[in-house]
């Protein structure tokens, strides 16, 4: 199998197809869910795993498993975290992991409560899991559904949590192109993961969904969106937010910044996406409207005089770096 997320196909035949034959009258994890929830709605849950690959790894697991939350208008309870870690690990990999993990739940303003650390020869490299769990919620958007004609809406940049991660691991070989305050401009990034402030503003406004950009970026995300309408897209590749530096630091690595992982970016379904930008800057968030959901099948991204298809969602392009 490949590395990173399974496929859709995957996931839909060993994962959901058993969820769905077990428990028929349950209506819980899907594809394009940031979140899983228990039938009553009395609890959700995230989870996130990150590998000793990228640095400070407790942070980034803690901190995508909070977004999925948040990113649904649903404000955890608590975050915990199990790290395995392999024989050769020393003490202060154990303690780098869990200062990152509490950096982000403060960052979050969510209380860290500790996990599990375990030694095991069933790993060579350190993996950091994170789990994140609210109680009883009434956010709209756990059975709402997009709909074609929908605006899709994008907030501030798209690839900030990958730029971030390759500046931070990168910067020696970066440095042979680019200047030091560039590189540290980017490694900045990390601290625009919070998306409490848009995410709240979205759900006031009555948006249709939100999709936290993560795992496989822009491009998977807007696949997973069209899935959960049953419809089509188009979309502007123009019109998609990205800051310099995350195209000339994936230009460096020879990546596609649209297929990177994108946390602190969301991806918004909306009636109307002009309104919502405007609600969005006016709290001082940057936003676009970068196309629409459409009737039919054809998922269409136009560059300029270019029209393709958008393809099914593919390995996140940090996995050939980190």
């Amino acid at each position: 199998m490949r590395i990173g997320k399974i496929t859709e196909n995957a996931l839909k035949r060993s994962v959901l197809k058993l969820l769905r034959t077990e428990y028929k009258d349950v209506k819980s994890a899907a594809v394009g869910s940031d979140c899983a929830f228990s039938a009553n709605k009395e609890a959700f849950s995230t989870v996130s795993s990150v590998t000793a690959d990228t640095r400070d790894p407790g942070f980034y697991a803690v901190a995508k498993a909070l977004i999925g939350l948040f990113s649904q208008g649903i404000t955890p309870d608590h975050v915990s975290l199990s790290v395995m870690l392999p024989a050769d690990a020393e003490e202060q990999m154990v303690k780098d992991i869990v200062r990152g993990a509490i950096a982000a739940a403060k960052m979050f303003d969510v209380p860290y409560t500790g996990g599990h650390t375990e030694v095991t020869e069933a790993v060579n490299k350190a993996l950091v899991t994170a789990v994140a769990v609210a109680g009883r919620s009434e956010s709209p958007l756990i059975d709402a559904k997009p709909l074609a004609g929908d605006d899709l809406v994008v907030t501030k940049w798209i690839a900030l949590e990958g730029t971030s991660m390759l500046a931070l691991e990168k910067k020696d070989e970066l440095s042979s192109r680019y200047p030091v305050p560039f590189i540290e401009e980017a490694e900045r990034f990390r601290a625009l993961l919070d998306i409490r402030a848009e995410a709240a503003v979205a759900v006031k406004s009555g948006v249709r969904a939100i999709h936290d950009v993560s795992s496989g970026g822009i491009y998977a995300s807007l696949w997973e969106m069209s899935e959960k309408a049953g419809c089509g897209l188009e979309v502007d590749l123009r019109k998609i937010p990205v800051r310099q530096e995350s195209i000339e630091i994936c230009e460096f690595f020879e990546l596609n910044p649209y297929q990177l992982t994108s946390g602190g970016a969301l991806l918004i379904a909306t009636g109307d996406g002009k309104g919502l930008v405007k609600k969005l800057e006016d709290e001082g968030i940057p936003a676009a409207v970068i196309g629409a959901l459409k009737e039919g099948n054809d998922k269409i991204i136009v560059n300029g005089d270019e029209k393709r298809f958008l393809e099914s969602p593919q390995a996140d392009e940090i996995h050939k770096v980190l």
